[in-house]
């Protein structure tokens, strides 16, 4: 009489094959519905909270003179520099007075190295107050504000509308300009040159023997 072997042994043989075959089953099909699925677009982190911004406006009609400002974090170069912009003409939320001409708006900034290109529209140049002493306000109050907001920025060349050799009433702009911080003290200190002699009359002069 033959001795046939136990069933239970043949199933616990089995047991261990399928626990791997299952395994190795679950990991394909999760690698195969990963695959089906569409690539996410990365998020782009944005910068948070705020900076402090130093924007040069007009004080007594006569100098420049600083305010202080908090605008919203940023990270692209160009579009940082036309955001601080934009608040300078915005205007001055003290009793100080904006240089910048009513309806003057920034089109583009581009920076190059140490340069700092702004291109303004045409009202910048055209509802611009005459005389030396608004052209210099206007135009400093600017490249000021880039310089010292911007430590990299040495230089700001001002174009109207993509031209670039503007020539204001007694400014020009064809090349580009350094910041002159000394355009914030009272006139009487701020000599740029040896001071112009009084105009004398004849009867002041003296005859020579």
């Amino acid at each position: 009489m033959s001795i046939t072997p136990p069933k239970r042994k043949k199933i616990n043989l089995l047991i261990p094959f399928l626990l791997i075959a299952l395994f190795f089953g679950g990991m394909i099909w999760q690698k195969y519905e990963h695959s089906r699925k569409l690539p996410t677009v990365p998020q782009i982190e944005k910068p948070d909270g705020e900076k402090s911004a130093v924007l040069f406006f007009v004080a007594d009609g006569t100098r420049l003179a600083r305010e202080a400002r908090k605008i919203e974090a940023c990270t692209e170069p160009d579009g940082c520099v036309k955001e601080v912009l934009e608040e300078l003409f915005s205007g001055a939320v003290s009793e100080l007075d904006t240089a910048i001409p009513e309806g003057a708006f920034v089109n583009d900034v581009k920076i190059d190295g140490f340069l700092a290109i702004v291109d303004l529209n045409r009202n910048f140049s055209e509802e611009l107050v005459l005389g030396s002493s608004a052209e210099m306000m206007a135009v400093y109050s600017i490249v000021n504000t880039v310089c010292v907001n911007f430590p990299d920025i040495r230089k700001v060349k001002l174009n109207i509308e993509g031209e670039q050799n503007v020539v204001l009433g007694h400014l020009d702009l064809s090349d580009p300009l350094e910041p002159d911080y000394t355009l914030e003290q009272a006139p009487a200190q701020n000599v740029p040159g040896p001071a112009a002699k009084p105009a004398t009359t004849g009867k002041d002069q003296k005859k020579k023997p």
